[in-house]
């Protein structure tokens, strides 16, 4: 089996990509969060 080395520079890259996409999904979640509790606050108010 053979291993790829990586540069510094691109193991920076693939660092920063990583760490963009978990922000990314994280905001999602707290994004479909607040629209739920949003929608079942909402669904008892009325």
């Amino acid at each position: 089996m053979e291993l790829i080395k990586l540069t510094e520079a691109q193991r920076k890259s693939r660092r920063n990509r990583n760490v963009a996409l978990g922000l990314v999904l994280a905001g999602l979640v707290i994004l479909f969060y607040a629209i739920t509790i949003v929608k079942i606050g909402g669904g008892m108010a009325g």
